[in-house]
């Protein structure tokens, strides 16, 4: 609301655009009866379940129910009771704004909602215990409830709305229902975030200047241009994950660690997977892994002139770079690999947290069904995954803007590459889902292979760092510390602070997060963290001086690329079907 703007005027755009959208709406095509990818009946069955494992354990649940009711006594004496406002600062970014601290009433409301939540998780615990799918399942199911419900969601109960609704008069409500019909027209299933249009790839983000150098059916390899006279002599390549496009390292100059990486003197190569379709379906992981992982690291080799590469890679990227490793092992040409660097990554598939709740039978083979008819998982399908997973942040946070608050959210560049997703092959998702994360092969040697050449990680003798990040919602950071484990070669563990994507992107001039370090070899990944180092700032130089010790020490003239095919960040991260 402008100062020139009045509530009338608000009103009256409001209802234009919820005219326009019921219009958009109406004549939106039908769409055919579509499959899902997971199965609605193993969700009902979970809930089953849960009221059966609530009945089949009396005694705890009399227990629950007992420190309940002595909470609740608890909570309506202190209720009650008159205290001065907290000072501190609420750990629940949905409880920010000072009233909820500074009135009785929205403090009751948050207190209530906050010990309703805590106790229907002890429940849950009740039902079912041990790190099973389906009590990752109940967990899940509950996490969607509890988020679902918070009184942030609701107009009456939120006190931003509230002040919001009295000073446009309610028009921010009539205009939220207008973005609201306008989702569902677009029948993706999920809110659309609506912010200033002010990235572009190639110009504002992706624009560190390269060529591509190479290409074939999965991939586009750039070739960084360099930035110093003489670089070191072993190349740089990093394997992005599938799900989204490669430039998360290559977002605005002030944090691009691509832009860092070639300031530092190095020679820097990127995959840039393509946005698969229908051509792709019987692309698998042997696929991606030789066609896509050796093949560029043939090319690398070739374009720099160099012998070997460093590689590095990121989550989904550095499960397939582990693969790999093994294979060029059994294969005898382990020595293209100087070092590998994994960031984010799980081989060891054992504790998957949240994600746990996926790998379920069920889901596998209605997984299995949706794709045999498309031939790909959407990118939308993969970011209402994500989404729920992260349903605060990705699905809540984005109804209070944009239904309730009638608010743009603020420009991320993050938030911009993650939206801008890819699809993955049907073959890819079946070869993945049911021969490395089902049977956790690369952990229990089950007999995953890769043309032919059974993948055993304990033969790999590269040397390896493992990168975790502290608050991974993706790939826990004790569970990237069990994979370390599995290689049979040295393996440096470094812990970054903050988050999946967030943890990666730590420019050293911005002096955030801080990573930690030590040389002890334990078993307990938290009696690991218990004996380590804390350094401030961004774990990136730390990881070029791991480098560096790994490498020749020799540095050759800058590389320029030669025989360019177009100019990064290339054609095949624009593809978006």
């Amino acid at each position: 609301m402008t100062a020139t703007e009045t509530p009338t005027q608000l009103w009256q755009d409001a209802l234009g655009d919820i005219g326009r959208a019921l219009t958009a709406a109406a004549r939106a095509p039908a769409r055919p009866e579509a499959t899902r990818p997971y199965d609605p009946l193993a969700l009902f069955r979970t809930m089953s379940d849960f009221a059966i494992g609530l009945g089949s354990n009396p005694a705890q649940l009399l227990e629950v129910q007992v420190q309940a009711a002595r909470e609740w006594g608890e909570f309506w004496a202190q209720t009650f009771t008159p205290r001065a406002p907290s000072t501190e600062r609420p750990r629940d970014r949905r409880f920010a704004s000072p009233e909820w601290e500074e009135s009785p009433y929205f403090r009751t409301i948050r207190d209530a909602y906050l010990l309703a939540s805590k106790q229907i998780r002890g429940l849950a615990d009740v039902a079912e215990k041990g790190d099973t799918p389906n009590a990752a399942m109940i967990n899940f199911l509950v996490d969607q409830y509890l988020n679902a419900i918070a009184p942030t969601n609701f107009a009456m109960t939120n006190p931003d709305v509230v002040k919001r609704t009295i000073e446009t008069g309610g028009a921010n409500l009539a205009q939220g229902f207008a973005h609201f019909i306008e989702d569902v027209a677009e029948g993706k299933g999920i809110v659309r975030r609506r912010t200033a249009d002010v990235f572009e790839k190639g110009k504002t983000l992706a624009a560190t200047p390269g060529s591509v150098v190479f290409q074939n059916h999965l991939f586009q390899l750039i070739q960084y241009d360099p930035a110093t006279p003489d670089v070191a002599a072993e190349p740089l390549l990093y394997v992005p994950p599938l799900v989204n496009k490669f430039y998360m390292i290559d977002l605005q100059p002030k944090s691009s660690l691509v832009k860092w990486l070639v300031d530092q003197g190095r020679t820097v190569f990127v995959i840039s997977w393509i946005n698969p379709d229908e051509r792709h379906r019987d692309c698998g992981v042997e696929q991606y892994v030789l066609d896509g992982i050796v093949e560029a690291i043939g090319a690398a080799r070739r374009a720099s002139g160099a012998d070997k590469v460093d590689l590095f890679s990121f989550c989904l990227g550095g499960t397939l770079a582990a693969v790999a490793l093994a294979w060029l092992q059994a294969k005898g040409r382990a020595e293209e690999v100087n070092t590998a660097t994994l960031i984010g990554s799980m081989v060891d598939f054992a504790d998957m947290r949240d994600w746990a709740a996926f790998v379920h039978e069920a889901h596998l083979d209605a997984l299995e069904g949706h794709l045999e008819r498309q031939g790909f998982i959407d990118s939308t399908e993969l970011q209402q995954l994500f989404a729920a997973v992260r349903s605060n942040d990705l699905i809540w946070s984005s109804v209070i803007n944009h239904y309730l608050l009638d608010r743009d959210a603020p420009p991320s560049d993050l938030l911009y590459w993650f939206e801008d997703g890819a699809r993955i092959p049907r073959a890819f998702l079946k070869s993945y889902n049911r021969g490395l994360l089902f049977s956790n092969a690369l952990k229990e040697k089950s007999g995953f292979a890769i043309d032919g050449v059974e993948i055993d990680l304990a033969a790999v003798t590269t040397p390896v760092m493992l990168i975790a990040l502290k608050d991974d919602h993706v790939s826990a950071w004790s569970a990237v510390y069990d994979g370390g484990k599995l290689f049979g070669g040295p393996v440096t563990f470094v812990l970054g602070g903050s988050g999946h994507n967030a943890g990666v992107i730590n420019p050293p001039a911005a002096n955030k997060h801080g990573y930690w370090t030590s040389d002890a070899a334990l078993e307990d990944a938290s009696e690991w963290l218990a004996g380590a180092t804390k350094n401030e700032g961004s774990w990136w130089p730390f990881w070029t001086e791991w480098l560096a010790e790994h490498g020749s020490g020799k540095r050759v003239a800058g590389r320029v690329p030669a025989d360019p095919i177009e100019p990064a960040p290339g054609s095949y991260v624009a593809i978006t079907h």
